[in-house]
C-alpha cells in the first residue's frame, strides 16, 4: 500500500476532538515526500456554506512533512476534507482517503463541538456474559412453569419447541464466583445481556424494569456482584430492550384490560392478529413499544425514577447501557420517532451519569445514529465484524444469514476486507468509531472457533484484530478457551467450568497476553489508525497517539512476505506478541495464520 497523504480524528492530527463553538483548533495532515503538490487546502463547512483556507508547512521529517491549518468550529457539527492541487491534477482527501476525482461529503472528516465520551472504556476490553450460560451458584432455584430445565454440561437443543426456554440456571453469584478468571483475563467490563425477570432464558421479554430477576439472585445478588466486581476494577453494564418489552409485563396486562389507560397507549394494536397487538418481527412474546406515549416516554427516560436513569445512579451503579435493536427502536410504518428516542435516552444518561457508556445494537447503521447526538457507539458488526468472518472464514456451512443475505458467506480478499472497514470508519465521526463495540461473535451469532472450522491460529488472528483495532473489545464468554457453536443457540453453551480439560489453554494464555498488551497500550487506546500493508492474506496498519506507536500484522494463512518501513519512517523498536522483527523490514515466513505486534518508534 502506497504511502499516502493521511488525516483522522486521532489527537495527533486534531488539537481538540471535544471544541466549543467559537473555538479555533489546529487540524493537521501528515504528506510523504513522494507525494507532489503545490499548494493544500481545506474545505470546511461553516453554516452550510464551504469555506476554503490554505494549509501552511509546520515542520519537516525524514520521510514526511506535516501541514496545518487553523479554523474556527461555528457549528455544532462540522465536516470537512482537504484537497491537493497541482497544475496537473487535484486530490481530495477524505476519511475514506484520497480521491483523483469529486466524493460525496457524507465520507468527510468529522467533528462535534459536544463533550468527550467517556474516557475510560478507550482503555477497557470487555466480557459478554450470557446469565444463564456462565456459571450457576449453589443458590436453589424454583424452576418456572415457562422452563425446561438442563442440565449444565448439556447441548442446548435450540431450533424446536424449546428454543429460548431451555434453563440451565446461570446466575449472578456464579458470576462473582469466577470475576478472578476475569481478572486473569485482563476484563475491566462486562456486558450482560438482560437481568430483567422475563418468560425466557435470553431475558428480551421483561416482564419487569423494576428488579433484576430472582432467578439470578434478584437485587441482592446484582448489588453483590456490582460491588465486587468495582474493588476487582471491572464496570458493569446492563441491556435494556426500549423497542419492546414483555408480554408478561404489567403494562400489557393493564392495557388489555382497561382501554381507557395510559397503558394502552404504551403498545400498537392489530385486530388482524390473533394476540391483537404488534409485536417485534411478529413475536406475540416481544409487543413493540410506542412512544407517542408521554407517559412511555416518561417511564423509560425521561422522568427522574425512569428506568434509564435509575440503574445508572449510585445505588443500581450500572456503567452504562447496551440498547437492544438500536435502529429498530421508535421506528414501526410511518411513524420514525428513532432519533426523538435516541437523543432522550442520550440525554437522560447525560444527566444521569455523563461517564456512562450508551452502545446500541444496530446490525446494520444509520450513519445519524451516531453523529455524535445520539448513541455514543454501535455495535460495530457491520464494519468490523461482518467483513473480518467474510475474510477470515474458512467453514462452508457456516451460512450468511446473520448477515441478512439470501447466500452463502462471501470469501473476500484482504483489500476488500479493509475497504468495507473504511467505509464505515468515514461515514461518521472518530469519537463515534472509538466507542463502538468491536467484537468476533455474540450469543445472536455462530462464534469464531466455528467460523474458522477449529482453526485456533486463525482465531487467534481474528483476536490479535479486534484486541488492536479501533473501537471498545468486547469478548464473549467462552471465546477466550475455544468454546465453539455452530448459531445463535448453539453458541451459548455452558462455560464448561467442570471440564478444563477440554479448555484450550495455550489460547487463553495468549488471549490474556493479548488484553493485556490492549490495556496497558497508550498507542492502542488514543492512536489513530493508518494501513501500511493490504494483501490478499494479510494486513499491516499502524496505530499512533503522542506517546506511542503500535503495528500490528495480521494473516488468515500461511505467509512469506517482507514488509519495507523506511517509505514510512517506521522501525520496530521491541515485539509485544508473536512473531519476533526488528528494524526497518518486518519478514514473516509461516505455515499457519499467525500474528505479531510491535512497539515502533
Amino acid at each position: 500500500m502506497a504511502h499516502l497523504p493521511h488525516h483522522d480524528g486521532s489527537e495527533i492530527y486534531i488539537s481538540d476532538s471535544a471544541p466549543k463553538i467559537g473555538k479555533k483548533i489546529k487540524l493537521r495532515v501528515r504528506v510523504p515526500y513522494t507525494y507532489e503538490f503545490a499548494k493544500a487546502f481545506i474545505r470546511i463547512y461553516e453554516d452550510g456554506e464551504p469555506r476554503s483556507y490554505e494549509l501552511t508547512l509546520e515542520k519537516r521529517g525524514t520521510v514526511e512533512s506535516w501541514w496545518k491549518v487553523k479554523v474556527e468550529i461555528v457549528n455544532l457539527k462540522t465536516s470537512y476534507r482537504f484537497v491537493f492541487i497541482s497544475e496537473s491534477k487535484y486530490e481530495w482527501l477524505n476519511a475514506r482517503g484520497l480521491s483523483d476525482h469529486d466524493v460525496h461529503s457524507n465520507d468527510d472528516f468529522k467533528i462535534v463541538a459536544l463533550p468527550e465520551y467517556p474516557q475510560w472504556i478507550h482503555s477497557s476490553v470487555f466480557y459478554q456474559i450470557f446469565p444463564d450460560r456462565f456459571a450457576k451458584s449453589d443458590i436453589k432455584k424454583e424452576i418456572p412453569d415457562w422452563a425446561h430445565p438442563r442440565d449444565w454440561d448439556d447441548a442446548p437443543r435450540g431450533r424446536d419447541t424449546t428454543t429460548g426456554v431451555e434453563f440451565f440456571g446461570g446466575d449472578l453469584k456464579g458470576v462473582e464466583e469466577h470475576l478472578d478468571h476475569l481478572k486473569t483475563l485482563g476484563i475491566n467490563g462486562i456486558y450482560f445481556t438482560p437481568f430483567f425477570p422475563a418468560r425466557s432464558n435470553h431475558r428480551y421479554d421483561a416482564s419487569s424494569f423494576d428488579h433484576a430477576d430472582p432467578l439470578l439472585g434478584g437485587n441482592e445478588a446484582l448489588f453483590s456482584l456490582v460491588k465486587a466486581a468495582r474493588k476487582s476494577k471491572i464496570a458493569v453494564m446492563g441491556d435494556l430492550t426500549s423497542n419492546h418489552c414483555g408480554a408478561g409485563h404489567p403494562w400489557l396486562a393493564k392495557a388489555k384490560k382497561d382501554k381507557n389507560s395510559k397503558e394502552r397507549r404504551y403498545f400498537y394494536w392489530d385486530r388482524s392478529v390473533k394476540h391483537g397487538y404488534v409485536g417485534w418481527c411478529g413475536h406475540a412474546s416481544l409487543p413493540k413499544l410506542n412512544f407517542n406515549s408521554k407517559a412511555l416516554r416518561k417511564e423509560m427516560y425521561e422522568g427522574k425514577n425512569s428506568i434509564v436513569r435509575k440503574w445508572l445512579s449510585p445505588k443500581f451503579g450500572m456503567a452504562g447501557w447496551r440498547i437492544d435493536v438500536g435502529n429498530m427502536t421508535g421506528r414501526l410504518g410511518k411513524d420514525d420517532l428513532h432519533d426523538e428516542v435516541m437523543h432522550g435516552i442520550r440525554k437522560a444518561m447525560d444527566e444521569t451519569n455523563p461517564n456512562a457508556w450508551l452502545v446500541a445494537e444496530n446490525g446494520d447503521f444509520y450513519a445519524s445514529d451516531l453523529d455524535g447526538l445520539g448513541w455514543h457507539g454501535a455495535m460495530n458488526y457491520q464494519g468490523f465484524m461482518r467483513p473480518l468472518w467474510n475474510w477470515i472464514n474458512q467453514n462452508s456451512k457456516i451460512g450468511g444469514g446473520f448477515q441478512g443475505l439470501p447466500f452463502a458467506m462471501p470469501r473476500i480478499t484482504g483489500s476488500q476486507m479493509v475497504e468495507s472497514m473504511k467505509s464505515f470508519t468515514a461515514s461518521i465521526p472518530w469519537r463515534s468509531l472509538v466507542s463502538s463495540m468491536v467484537l468476533l461473535d455474540s450469543h445472536d451469532t455462530a462464534r469464531m472457533r466455528t467460523v474458522v472450522n477449529g482453526d485456533s491460529n486463525r482465531h487467534l488472528s481474528a483476536m490479535a484484530l479486534l484486541l488492536t483495532y479501533p473501537g471498545v473489545p468486547s469478548i464473549y464468554a467462552g471465546d477466550e478457551i475455544g468454546l465453539e457453536g455452530a448459531w445463535g443457540e448453539d453458541g451459548r453453551r455452558p462455560m464448561p467450568w467442570g471440564s478444563k480439560e477440554a479448555w484450550d489453554t495455550d489460547f487463553l494464555a495468549s488471549v490474556s497476553a493479548l488484553v493485556h498488551i490492549r490495556k496497558s497500550s497508550d498507542g492502542l487506546a488514543e492512536g489513530g489508525l493508518r494501513w501500511l500493508a493490504v494483501a490478499d492474506d494479510y494486513i499491516l496498519f499502524i496505530r499512533e497517539s503522542k506517546r506511542e506507536k503500535v503495528l500490528s500484522f495480521i494473516s488468515r494463512t500461511g505467509v512469506t512476505t517482507s514488509i519495507d518501513l523506511s517509505p514510512f519512517g517506521v522501525t520496530v523498536e521491541r515485539t509485544l506478541f508473536g512473531q519476533q522483527a526488528s528494524g526497518s523490514t518486518i519478514s514473516i515466513s509461516t505455515t499457519e495464520a499467525t500474528q505479531g505486534i510491535w512497539v515502533a518508534k
